[in-house]
């Protein structure tokens, strides 16, 4: 599981970082297709929900628990 959500978090910022680059190489005297940056960040906030949706099926199905300050304390 540790593995996914690092892959995951990997892929996020690559995904950010190509959206800021095709932010500062493109534009409309460049070479790059000026939809190539919302496709980039598209793709970042679908990975992001695909994270969120994993986190909690797996603590739905108790592969993972959470921690922290107990209710009362």
């Amino acid at each position: 599981m540790i593995f996914i959500v690092t892959l995951a978090f990997i892929a996020i910022i690559a995904s950010l970082g190509l959206a800021m680059y095709y932010m500062l190489k493109g534009g409309n005297g460049g070479k790059i297709p000026s939809n190539s940056m919302s496709k980039a960040l598209a793709l970042r906030v679908i990975l992001s929900i695909a994270l969120f949706l994993c986190i909690l099926i797996s603590w739905k199905l108790g592969l993972i628990e959470p921690t922290g300050i107990k209710p009362g304390q």
